[in-house]
């Protein structure tokens, strides 16, 4: 599975997708990576405060990982409007 994201929102989608592809609530994804269902919550609606070490924390327990790659040329709808 290959996914872009490039907007905290998009990344938050992609955690909800993997979380429920996986058969995981919020509670018990929040249970493995030792954080409240509140903050799980907030990092899938696109929050743009959630920290770095936090996200790279709940994509270790969905079993992904974060791979930075040169941004392609195509613009989309998501980039015009923000």
């Amino acid at each position: 599975m290959s996914d872009l994201a490039r907007n905290p929102k998009q990344l938050g989608t992609i955690i909800r997708r993997s979380r429920k592809r996986l058969g995981l609530s919020q509670s018990a994804l929040g249970e493995r990576v030792g954080l409240r269902q509140e903050t799980i919550s907030l990092i899938e609606t696109g929050n743009p405060a959630a920290r770095l070490d936090t996200i790279l924390a709940v994509l270790a327990a969905l079993d992904l990982e974060l791979q930075i790659a040169m941004r392609s040329r195509k613009r989309d709808i998501e980039d015009l409007i923000g």
